[in-house]
């Protein structure tokens, strides 16, 4: 076991390694990767003294219970949840100093779905094309977290305990959408749709993309394009007509219509919907 690390005893249903991602890859085939809620993963960082491009954990749900090996100091933020730190209850999106050998443990989401908790000095496993993300859909970078597993840390940081965390109570009630490239292939009745309907988040939702459930958009045109690329929050529409919404894990190319693309500040609030949840969009230009 390294000097300076966090030992994993318990998980949720999913807890990766995620940085800031692989940008600017797409072209070889390479998602882009990185924390889903970016700007909770970089507060997290800010908040124990880290570069906002340390890796931290991403907890789906929370529900995760580590040993620090040497003191250091956590951040928790995303998702509300409940921190202890060897049984005492410790504030959520604060720095925490931590002594070495305590245990530290997130409670399930109260509110949101992923919760980053950040280390000082960062988790530091091997860089797999400039990024320690973990790439559920590629099988890029390291392996699933999982008991026992062993995150070697960097340096010690200082931590800013003066800043002040952003819960998820900011998320937006209607993701903002720019029509396009494909937006001709579907009924203007059913852009009309789109945006006065309500969708509902389905269970199969995950890093890739987030799968809503509720009325079906109806195209003008029958077959399918040729593979084109993809960005990050294009909004998909397969053959059942129902939107997908592309997040951090997505496929670089794909052959379904893109109706139009999320706005960029508005992807946390896609990180921390929970299945069951509802959304609608808004056209922006």
């Amino acid at each position: 076991m390294g000097e300076r690390s966090l030992e994993v005893l318990r998980t949720g249903p999913q807890a990766s390694i995620q940085d800031l991602g692989r940008p600017g890859l797409a072209h070889l085939g390479v998602p882009r990767s990185g924390a889903l809620d970016t700007p909770a993963h970089c507060l997290a960082n800010r908040l124990v003294g880290n570069a906002e491009a340390a890796a931290t954990l991403e907890c789906l749900d929370g529900r995760i219970l580590l040993r620090a090996t040497t003191s250091v100091t956590v951040a928790v933020t995303g998702a509300r949840t409940w921190v202890r730190v060897s049984g005492r209850a410790r504030p959520w999106g604060q720095a925490v100093a931590v002594r070495a050998g305590a245990e530290i443990e997130l409670g399930a989401a109260e509110e949101g779905l992923r919760a980053y908790l950040a280390v000082s000095g960062g988790i530091e496993v091997p860089q797999v094309l400039g990024s320690r993300s973990s790439d559920q859909l590629s099988g890029l970078g390291p392996d699933a977290v999982s008991p026992g597993t062993v995150l070697p840390l960097g340096s010690r940081t200082v931590p800013h305990f003066h800043v002040e965390a952003i819960g998820p109570s900011r998320r937006r009630e209607r993701l903002r959408l720019r029509l396009g490239p494909r937006d001709d292939w579907f009924t203007p009745r059913s852009l009309e749709v789109l945006t006065a309907s309500t969708y509902v988040v389905g269970s199969a939702s995950n890093r890739i993309g987030l799968r809503l459930e509720g009325p079906a958009l109806r195209r003008t045109r029958t077959g399918e394009l040729d593979s084109e690329g993809m960005v990050l929050g294009a909004v998909q529409v397969p053959p059942n007509g129902r939107p997908v919404v592309f997040l951090n894990d997505h496929p670089t190319t794909g052959g379904y219509p893109v109706v139009g693309v999320v706005l960029r500040e508005d992807l946390a609030t896609c990180a921390q919907l929970r299945p069951g949840e509802q959304i609608g969009f808004e056209i922006v230009v």
